[in-house]
């Protein structure tokens, strides 16, 4: 059932067109060149060095500033490090193939693996307790952090702190204010209800056709069906907590198999789905990967888009203008029943496999890491697209004084705002849930293959069913 206006302005968009096209062109060359170099690494088990591999940046100052802490550490320690840096689909791939053969790294970073891969370690008994770690500092982390970071432990039968938090971050509105100025409209008309929040963009969509005659569309919504098309069950996640429909509990029960959850995962389907059937969205959106939306959104092919991260604004930071005046950001509006948006908020971690060599050794490097002088450094050093994770980090001014407008919205959200977290940290087999990318599949399913938000939502909840009865 499963399937898989003028010569000048044209110039200035010339070469901003160009811009994009060089940057994205310089990231993939540099992920080839990353993906290259993981056919030599040499193996874990043969070095007496460290070995860290760690989620490549979205830009180099994020690699940069993690090679100057591990840099630092090794001139005052006297310990040897070997880092290396990898793209996020090819390292949660290469971390779950090292696991297997028994030759993993000693530290692990990877953004998406605490959703689909962590969770499913921490059950088998293959990640390191890192308790030691984490009870002496956590005061500085939230409760939501630390939940984050508890996994479940089939072999221990116990629950504990298995990954140690470094970064954050949460969904946002991203948008163009330069294509919106030509007719009429700015960030001052976005509503705040749903409905219209949504039908601002089709109108925007349809005023840019019929007074300028400019083919964009209205979302950049993702809708692909394929595994490590994280963007595709992120956004439709969110679309489920908009309207609250709440598919386990906090003791972990699953819950899809009652009827107002069956009812409210048909509606978001139907919800989400009609805009591509009513072309707001790209056609090509169905097959998008986790970089599409935002190359999208810089291209200017469509008005806006919601991202994870602030990688988009990251793309334009260098020039001002853009960054400043002719992109945006929002918040997502207030929920269909009106109450103010409670957002998905993925904790990024690291993690040690049970059976890497030099144990100590990678705990003593997080235990520096974590540090709150020692993680300031390093997240300010990476630019402003990793948020913090510990509260006293949050006080610095960099954060809390600054005329960023990403940042600053960023910072209002996972600070004053209602946040959540996956429902891995109630049930680690939803983690197949997410690797599997169910929901992009029953999109696709509604979309490719014509079948209705009824049907789709029954297999969905079916294949649902048939993980958590393995685990």
């Amino acid at each position: 059932m499963w399937f898989g206006y003028g010569r000048c302005r044209g110039l200035k968009y010339l070469h901003f067109s160009l811009l994009i096209v060089i940057t994205w062109a310089i990231i993939a060359c540099s992920n080839e060149m990353e993906l290259n170099r993981e056919r030599v690494t040499e193996s874990p088990t043969k070095t007496n060095a460290l070995i860290i591999w760690w989620e490549k940046g979205f830009e180099l100052t994020e690699d940069e500033a993690l090679q100057a802490i591990v840099n630092r550490w090794q001139e005052q320690t006297g310990n040897k490090v070997k880092l290396s840096f990898y793209t996020t689909s090819e390292l949660s791939e290469k971390i779950a193939r090292a696991v297997k053969a028994g030759n993993p790294p000693d530290l692990v970073m990877n953004s998406s693996a605490e959703r689909i891969l962590y969770p499913r370690l921490a059950w088998e008994g293959k990640l390191e307790d890192v308790s030691a770690l984490i009870e002496p500092v956590k005061e500085l982390y939230s409760e939501n952090i630390l939940k984050a970071i508890t996994y479940h432990n089939r072999v221990t039968g116990k629950r504990s702190y298995y990954g140690v938090p470094v970064y954050q971050s949460t969904i946002l509105i991203f948008y163009w204010q330069k294509l919106l100025a030509p007719i009429g409209l700015s960030e001052i008309d976005l509503p705040q209800d749903w409905d219209g929040f949504w039908q601002f963009w089709q109108q925007a969509q349809s005023k840019l056709k019929t007074q300028h005659d400019r083919n964009v569309y209205g979302l950049g919504f993702p809708y692909s069906g394929a595994e490590g098309a994280d963007d595709t069950y992120l956004l439709f996640e969110q679309i489920l907590e908009a309207y609250n429909v709440s598919l386990l509990n906090s003791q972990g029960k699953l819950l899809v198999n009652r009827p107002e959850v069956r009812q409210g995962i048909i509606k978001c389907l139907d919800w989400y789905t009609q805009f591509y059937q009513q072309g707001y969205v790209p056609p090509d959106a169905i097959n998008w990967l986790n970089s599409e939306n935002n190359r999208n959104l810089l291209n200017q092919m469509v008005l806006m888009t919601p991202n994870n991260t602030l990688s988009i604004a990251s793309a334009v930071r260098q020039d001002s203008e853009t960054y400043y005046n002719q992109l945006g950001i929002s918040e997502f509006p207030n929920k269909p029943n009106g109450e103010p948006m409670r957002y998905l908020t993925p904790i990024r971690q690291a993690v040690m496999p049970t059976n890497s060599v030099h144990k100590q050794q990678a705990k003593d490097f997080l235990q520096y890491l974590i540090q709150p002088q020692i993680m300031t450094e390093y997240l300010k050093a990476s630019g402003s697209r990793n948020l913090p994770v510990q509260s006293s980090v949050w006080l610095d001014s960099f954060w809390q004084q600054t005329s960023d407008p990403y940042l600053a919205l960023a910072t209002k959200v996972l600070t004053e705002g209602q946040t959540r977290l996956f429902y891995v940290v109630d049930h680690p087999a939803y983690s197949q849930v997410l690797k599997e990318n169910i929901w992009g599949k029953t999109l696709n399913r509604i979309i490719v293959n014509k079948i209705s938000p009824e049907q789709a939502a029954d297999e969905a909840i079916a294949r649902i069913e048939e993980i958590f009865k393995q685990w």
